[in-house]
C-alpha cells in the first residue's frame, strides 16, 4: 500500500469517526432540553408572544403602521374586512394615488420614516439623495460581494451589510441623525446587493455569464431592480408597475412580526444600525416569515403536477384535501399563503396584489395559471375551516399571489425572499428610529426555569 493510499484510508475511517461521535452527541443532546408542554399552561407561558386565543401580547407602541382585522363592537372583537396603514394612511389609497407611470415605493418609504406624504420638492430632494446612495464601489463588489458567493442570497445579504460597518467611519453612532443616513444608504443599497449577489451565485456556482448592470439615476427603485436583472435591460411598464406595487405593499406589517420584533429587540440593545439590519434579515430568511411565498409556488407546481383537470374543482378540492390530511406535497398539512394571525375576512394587501396578478397574467398570456390560482383561493378557505372545524373566517394573505407574480416577473426563486427584505428594510428603519426616539430599556422578557438543581460531581465520580 502506498503512503497515499494509506493517508486517504486513515482521513476515511477518522471521518468515519467524527459521524459516529457527532451522532451519539446528538443523541445525548436529544435526551435533554425537553420541557413538559403542560408546564407552559401550569405558568401561564405566552408562547410566542401570543395569548390562549392567538391575540398577540402587547409588548410596545408605534406610530409607523396599524394592521387591523377586527372591529370593536360593543366590547367584542368583530371580524371585518381587513385594514392597513401606514402613518396612518389607508393602504389602498396610497396605491390609488398612484396614477399612470408613477411609482409609489420611493414615497412610501418617505412615508414610513418621516410620517406624512412628502410634498413635490421633498419627494424630488429625497429620491436624489436616495440615488446618489445606491452605487457600489468597485472594490466593495470585487472585495466581498464577488467573494465566497451564496447559494442563499438571504445569507449573502447578510454578509454583504455586515461588511458595509467597515467602510462606514461612523458605524457605531447610534445618534438619530447618523442612524438615518445609515439606513438610507441600506435601503438605497440592499437592491443593489441582492441582484449583484444573485449573479455572483449563477456566475460561480452556476457556471452562467456574469452581468453586472450599476442602477441607473432616471429609474425607480422597481425599475432598476429589473433592470440590473434582466441581461438585455428591458421590462414594461406593466412590469415595473406590479414590483413597485408588491414593493409597496410588503414595506411595513407593524411591530409584531418577527423580524420587526427583532428590530426593536437588538436596537433597545444599542448596537448599530449593520449589526440591527444583519439580525433582521436572519430572521426574515426564516421560512415559516419570509419563505411563505416560495412554499406557494412549490405547492401550486404540485398541484399542477397531480391535478389532471385544473377546471375540475371537484378533483382540485379532493387534493387539497390531501394536503390538508398531511397525504400530499411536503405532509406539512397545511395550504400554504391562507390565513393570518390578524386578518380575518380579507388581507388588504392580496386584494391588491391579486388585481395585479390578474392584469400581468392577461399580458403573459398565463390567464389560465392566474385562474387557477383563483380557484384554489375559494375553496381552500372553507376546506381549512371544515378540516380544523374553525368558526374563525380563513383568508389568502399576500404570500397567495407574491411568489406567482414574481415568476411571471422572471425573478428567479432565490431573490424572492430577498425582494421581502428590500421591500421590508424602510419598515425596519422606521422602527429602528423609533425605537431610539422612544425607548430607554432593554428589551428583555421573562423565562421561567423548569429544571433541577443537582450537586456537582467531580469528572472521575460522574
Amino acid at each position: 500500500m502506498s503512503e497515499l493510499e494509506r493517508m486517504s484510508l486513515e482521513a476515511i475511517g477518522e471521518f468515519e469517526d467524527l459521524k459516529k461521535d457527532m451522532k451519539e452527541l446528538e443523541e445525548e443532546l436529544m435526551q435533554s432540553h425537553c420541557i413538559d408542554p403542560n408546564l407552559y399552561v401550569e405558568y401561564d407561558v405566552k408562547r410566542g408572544l401570543r395569548d390562549s386565543a392567538g391575540k398577540g401580547v402587547l409588548t410596545g407602541l408605534t406610530e409607523i403602521s396599524d394592521v387591523n382585522g377586527y372591529e370593536l363592537v360593543g366590547g367584542r372583537r368583530i371580524p371585518c374586512e381587513g385594514k392597513l396603514y401606514y402613518q396612518g394612511v389607508n393602504i389602498i389609497e396610497i396605491i390609488q394615488g398612484m396614477d399612470g407611470r408613477r411609482f409609489g415605493f420611493e414615497e412610501t418609504i418617505y412615508l414610513l420614516l418621516f410620517g406624512h406624504m412628502p410634498n413635490e420638492k421633498q419627494l424630488e430632494r429625497f429620491i436624489k439623495v436616495i440615488h446618489d446612495m445606491e452605487s457600489l464601489s468597485g472594490r466593495f463588489v470585487r472585495d466581498v460581494v464577488m467573494k465566497a458567493s451564496s447559494e442563499n442570497i438571504m445569507n449573502a445579504l447578510q454578509r454583504s451589510v455586515l461588511s458595509l460597518y467597515t467602510y462606514d467611519e461612523a458605524a457605531e453612532d447610534i445618534s438619530v441623525g447618523n442612524v438615518l443616513r445609515q439606513s438610507m444608504e441600506l435601503i438605497a443599497k440592499l437592491p443593489v446587493l441582492a441582484v449583484y449577489s444573485y449573479h455572483a451565485y449563477r456566475h460561480f456556482r452556476k457556471d452562467d455569464m456574469l452581468l453586472i448592470r450599476n442602477p441607473q439615476k432616471e429609474l425607480s427603485m422597481a425599475e432598476n431592480i429589473l433592470a440590473m436583472l434582466r441581461p438585455d435591460g428591458k421590462f414594461t411598464e406593466l412590469e415595473a408597475k406590479v414590483l413597485d406595487v408588491a414593493l409597496i405593499l410588503h414595506a411595513e406589517h407593524g411591530g409584531g412580526n418577527n423580524s420587526t420584533f427583532t428590530t426593536h429587540v437588538v436596537t433597545s440593545s444599542g448596537t448599530d444600525t449593520y449589526s440591527s439590519t444583519a439580525a433582521s434579515i436572519g430572521s426574515l430568511k426564516g421560512p415559516r416569515h419570509g419563505g411563505a411565498n416560495l412554499k406557494v409556488e412549490n405547492m401550486f407546481a404540485d398541484i399542477k403536477a397531480n391535478v389532471e383537470n385544473w377546471e375540475d374543482e371537484d378533483e382540485l378540492a379532493e387534493y387539497l384535501r390531501k394536503i390538508l390530511r398531511k397525504e400530499a406535497f411536503d405532509k406539512s398539512g397545511l395550504i400554504y399563503g391562507m390565513g393570518h394571525a390578524v386578518y380575518t375576512l380579507s388581507d388588504p394587501r392580496e386584494l391588491i396584489l391579486k388585481e395585479y396578478a390578474r392584469q400581468l397574467a392577461k399580458e403573459k398570456g398565463m390567464e389560465r395559471e392566474y385562474a387557477l390560482y383563483e380557484r384554489v383561493e375559494r375553496l381552500a378557505g372553507n376546506l381549512v375551516m371544515e378540516q380544523r372545524q374553525l368558526f374563525k373566517n380563513v383568508c389568502a394573505n399576500v404570500d397567495f399571489y407574491s411568489g406567482f407574480v414574481y415568476s411571471m416577473l422572471g425573478i428567479p426563486q432565490e431573490l424572492f425572499t430577498p425582494i421581502f427584505a428590500i421591500s421590508r428594510m424602510p419598515g425596519w428603519s422606521a422602527h429602528r428610529l423609533e425605537e431610539l426616539r422612544n425607548a430607554g430599556k432593554i428589551i428583555r422578557p421573562a423565562y421561567k426555569y423548569v429544571g433541577h438543581h443537582v450537586e456537582y460531581l467531580d469528572l472521575e465520580d460522574r
